[in-house]
């Protein structure tokens, strides 16, 4: 008997406390994950006019009703969206009962048991809610059904949310659904504004109060631990909300690099005990916006490294889940990215929770593109947003639309809402301070730096498109822009590629031509080249690196570009490796030695030396690595150095054969230099290599070596004997001068130096050959790698031997990285695999370059042609200078002195290669 009457205490104990809280009743899915079948009707494009089944939430298009539409499509049929779902209400009496949308596209109608909850939403991006308690049927089955309309009845709806903007547009419910049931007296929502100095202040917004409770509040941290003691106020009823008011001694403080968390729990009491309560997370932290001066968290200044963020998932639209929002977050953490701009919507509140908790700067927006909401209806939506979102202190500004589509009448809502009274930006405006032009040039920052008195933080720029931009240029831009005295960084356009999956095409990739391949990673998060570029440029602890020789002596500049972390708060480690031959089938390096540097003592903003405790015989080695590590020990970057030069690889790595003397003969236009087991055709009118014979098998290289982007005409064509060598040389003249001196000793690899002049501005230089595209398979390489680079995208790439299978991938849109086909760095040797035989090319100077093809042309490239770099007409190249690549909108030669075109003074420039063809009949070795 006893034992039944203590569970039953216990049933009344958790139900009093149940019934003190929120209750979350899902009618649909949590994400895309996680649905729930509803009846739904489309009225018009695929699967329409009939009733069906459809996950909730989700997109409709992607679940395959309706048609497409991106946001300047001209065709834009309004296609509606009916649903039916039947739940059970229970016994809530006493209980207040709201229905929740998180977010549906567009025009909402929600009927209960046949009767309007409500005024139709209007707005695509935001969370409301209706009190639905007096429609429900309790202990019973009632009945939702929900009208979508996919175009608004609001034309200035439409006008900021769907027409001419540049992202897909679709239809339906496509965040969660749920029910919320609390007391009759309850807290609608709270404002906190907590101040890094510690005071804290709590804006409660209660419902149905009667004026005999008291609302009081505990600061917590996250494991339930109360900080201080709880504080209280005395209910005044006259009183549009109620203000709770404390302070704390040094709270550990929020930013992106500590993103220190507390939690406060709120409740109503009265003399009979608690009626309702709720949990909020927030953090101690300060903005401030220093007019004439700069961005400012916590008293010290930020320097904003962001990215634009779309919500989107290739197969799902704007229907996401809590680990892709994660994914996102610590992939732009990854890159050293500390901030993200929501574009152009306010995105899942999860989302933000994981900015919170990992440490973002968030720029939250109200859509608008070029045209705004009326104010009707933009007042609604300031509210929804700012309602919904002020708790999270990884807000730092408000958007007030985006590029025209801010209707001013709303700057001063924000502030109603929101005690910490962020400043509202208006992005690609000078507005409140601050001017975050869109897509400045180089010379645009250079005379801002001069003389801007605003604050500058362009919310968006380097537009990335396929390869181009993002990465590329940033090198220049980002030095120039650290100069600026009123300088708070900017905004990458964009995060991702916006592919969506067509199910009406056969699943495949659509990014709407040209307008949504512009991420710094692909749909599925793949990493493009850029990536790392971002990840190097944007390290907090900053490295330039030097080429370094048998003289170097441990030392790194360094420099600390945290604003509140010591560089003693992080780790380093170093190691000195020796590369696997070209004759290897390995490609991993080995470590020979390591250590860690000592502790560097270094404030933000100081620069010094780190210092490296080699040991004796570190020159015998090929490569030095440093990684650095955060406080968080996820590495910020590896640099890496190479010891050995060039032609000490080549020396290592050459074969010496037995002695095989060659031999000439012609016939017609063609020279043959012969061995025993080796013949090179020559072409006698052209002076180029036509093809070799190694052992049975034909290797079509030809075509060569062509001086690269250069007409000219062969002056003179020899052949000679010395001291029982082969040489053969061409001499070429006309836009350039070209002498190609080819040497065939009896025990040595073939042997080319060669040396060139040209004057001008230049795209490329260097020599180049041809070999068959169909017939290569693969490369390895020891360079720079494993992603190609242009000449204003060289940082990111790490020197090793790297190995890459033959691709035919085309940035943005095929989506397979490393990309094959381009530029690589630093290379000094490589091995091109291929279905006749494979051969190696060594050379013996440094920072050579590699051609490996031509990449292909997009199918919607440009006309502009700013991303498609130019390549010389041959296809496997040895450069010393290569072609920048430009952005969406600008050209490469006005975004900074890496992006213009090479510059050829006339300087004889000389260069060595070694040609193995017998790379198969060897072992490996190291």
């Amino acid at each position: 008997m006893k034992r039944v009457f203590l569970q039953l205490l216990f049933l009344v104990i958790c139900f009093n406390v149940f019934s003190q809280e929120t209750i979350t009743k899902y009618l649909s899915g949590t994400d895309k994950d996680h649905t729930v079948q509803w009846d739904f009707y489309c009225s018009g494009g695929r699967q329409s006019g009939r009733w069906t089944k459809i996950a909730v939430p989700s997109n409709w298009e992607l679940q395959g009703f309706g048609s497409y539409n991106y946001g300047h499509d001209k065709v834009k049929g309004n296609e509606q969206g009916l649903y039916r779902h039947e739940f059970l209400a229970g016994n809530w009496r006493g209980k207040r009962v709201f229905i929740v949308f998180e977010g549906s596209m567009t025009d909402t109608k929600v009927m209960i048991n046949g009767e309007q909850a409500g005024p139709v939403h209007q707005g695509s991006f935001y969370r409301f809610k209706y009190d639905i308690t007096d429609l429900l049927k309790p202990n019973a089955k009632n009945l939702l059904e929900v009208r979508v309309d996919k175009t608004s009845a609001n034309s200035s709806v439409n006008d900021a949310e769907r027409k001419n903007v540049d992202f897909w547009v679709f239809g339906g419910i496509y965040r969660p659904v749920y029910l919320e049931i609390v007391p009759e007296t309850f807290i609608d929502r709270t404002a906190v504004n907590a101040k890094a100095d510690g005071s804290f202040q709590l804006d409660v917004y209660a419902q149905n109060l009667r004026g005999n409770e008291t609302i009081e509040a505990q600061v917590q941290k996250l494991n339930g631990e109360n900080v201080g003691k709880a504080f209280s106020v005395a209910v005044d009823t006259t009183l549009g909300h109620l203000e709770l008011k404390s302070s704390f001694n040094k709270p550990l403080l929020w930013s992106a690099e500590f993103p220190n968390l507390y939690q406060v729990i709120v409740t109503i009491k009265n003399k009979q005990g608690i009626i309702h309560r709720v949990k909020h997370k927030f953090g101690f932290r300060t903005v401030e916006l220093r007019v004439h001066d700069g961005l400012y968290v916590n008293g010290a200044r930020i320097i904003l490294k962001g990215c634009n963020r779309h919500s989107f998932w290739p197969e799902t639209g704007r229907t996401l889940s809590h680990p892709i929002h994660l994914m996102d977050v610590k992939l732009m953490k990854e890159m050293n990215i500390n901030a993200v701009r929501m574009s152009h919507y306010p995105p899942d509140q999860d989302f933000l929770n994981v900015c919170d908790s990992l440490g973002l700067y968030v720029l939250d927006e109200l859509t608008g593109w070029e045209a705004k909401y009326d104010t009707v209806v933009g007042r609604k939506l300031v509210k929804e947003t700012v309602v919904r979102d002020v708790n999270h202190p990884s807000i730092i500004f408000w958007d007030n639309g985006n590029e025209g589509g801010w209707n001013r009448a709303l700057d001063n809502d924000y502030g109603l809402y929101d005690p910490q009274n962020r400043t509202v930006i208006h992005p690609w405006e000078s507005f409140n301070g601050t001017n975050t032009k869109h897509y400045p040039d180089y010379n645009y920052v250079l005379k801002s730096v001069a003389t801007e008195q605003d604050v500058f933080f362009p919310t968006e720029f380097m537009h990335g498109l396929y390869d181009g931009g993002a990465g590329a240029g940033l090198d220049d831009f980002w030095n120039l822009m650290l100069t600026h005295p009123h300088g708070a960084g900017g905004f990458i356009w964009a995060f991702s590629d916006e592919a969506v999956i067509r199910t009406d095409k056969n699943n495949a990739y659509d990014t709407d031509g040209n307008h949504a391949p512009d991420g710094i990673v692909g749909p599925h998060r793949e990493k493009e080249g850029s990536f790392y570029t971002i990840k190097e440029i944007w390290s907090p602890v900053y490295i330039n690196p030097q080429p370094i020789d048998k003289t170097f002596n441990g030392e790194v500049a360094i420099e600390n570009r945290y604003s509140f972390t010591n560089l003693s708060q992080c780790t380093f480690k170093w190691n000195l490796v020796k590369f696997p031959m070209a004759n290897n089938k390995a490609i991993s390096a080995i470590v020979k030695a390591s250590g860690v540097p000592a502790m560097l003592n270094l404030k933000p903003g100081e620069k010094g030396v780190l210092k490296i405790a080699l040991p004796a015989a570190w020159s015998k080695n090929d490569a030095l690595y440093l990684t650095a590590y955060g406080p968080d020990k996820n590495e910020l970057f590896t640099w890496t150095w190479p010891i050995t030069s060039p032609a000490e690889h080549a020396g290592n790595g050459l074969f010496h054969g037995k002695n095989s003397p060659y031999s000439t003969s012609e016939t017609g236009d063609q020279l043959i230099v012969k061995s025993k087991d080796k013949s090179f055709y020559f072409n006698k009118r052209t002076g180029y290599i036509q093809k070799v014979v190694a052992n049975d098998k034909t290797i079509s290289l030809s075509g060569g070596p062509v001086l690269a982007g250069v007409n000219t005409s062969l002056k003179s064509f020899s052949y000679k004997k010395s001291n029982g060598d082969i040489i053969v040389e061409a001499v070429y003249e006309g836009g350039g001068a070209l002498t190609a001196k080819w040497t065939f000793h009896s025990a040595l690899t073939a042997r080319l130096d060669y040396s060139y002049s040209q004057t001008g501005e230049v795209d490329f230089t260097g020599i180049t050959f041809n070999y068959p595209e169909e017939k290569i398979t693969g490369m390895k390489w020891l360079g720079r790698g494993p992603y190609r680079v242009w000449k204003n995208r060289l940082k990111g790439q790490q020197f090793g031997v790297w190995h890459k299978a033959y691709n035919n991938a085309i940035t943005g849109e095929t989506f397979g990285y490393p990309e094959f086909k381009g530029y690589h760095a630093e290379v000094n040797w490589v091995v091109i695999e291929n279905k006749e035989s494979p051969f190696t090319v060594f050379t013996a100077d440094k920072n050579m370059y590699l051609q490996m093809l031509h990449p292909e042309k997009e199918k919607d490239a440009l006309k502009n042609n700013n991303v498609e770099p130019a390549f010389p007409e041959g296809n496997i190249g040895f450069l010393n200078a290569i072609s920048p690549i430009g952005t969406k909108f600008q050209a490469a030669g006005v975004m900074g002195p890496q992006s213009k075109k090479n510059l050829a003074n006339g300087e004889l420039i000389k260069g060595t290669l070694w040609f193995d063809f017998t790379q198969n009949l060897r072992k490996g070795r190291y």
